[in-house]
């Protein structure tokens, strides 16, 4: 077995839930599972979008949110089995795939505008 096909084995093997579709510029609220011991609870972890990275299995995409006035960026694996759930809260319009000038905006210059329904 070649190294292609190990990692096709391996791709295949992993099961992918249905998330609904997000880019970059939206505001999402991902439910994600946290272990504790033996203890299992949900925390939610709402923000903006900043980009999505890989294809298939090996996808992830980041998230920011402003926490009290420090910003916090989490990067989540598509295929993680923690992940409960995924809600997209608005649609945003933006022209960049990767929006990493939005870490250097603050106040009314943060604000992502809605996509029209």
């Amino acid at each position: 077995m070649g190294k292609n096909e190990l990692l096709q084995l391996v791709d295949d093997s992993v099961n992918m839930q249905k998330l609904p579709k997000f880019k970059a510029g939206d505001n999402i609220t991902v439910t994600y599972k946290i272990k504790e011991g033996n203890k299992e609870r949900l925390q939610k972890f709402q923000g903006v979008v900043l980009q999505r990275v890989g294809s298939g299995p090996t996808e992830t995409f980041t998230v920011r949110k402003l926490s009290g006035n420090v910003g916090v960026e989490r990067i989540f694996p598509i295929a993680s089995p923690f992940i409960e759930e995924i809600v997209v809260n608005k649609v945003g319009v933006v022209r960049r795939a990767r929006i990493f000038y939005f870490r250097d905006l603050r106040g009314k210059k943060a604000r992502i505008k809605e996509a029209k329904r």
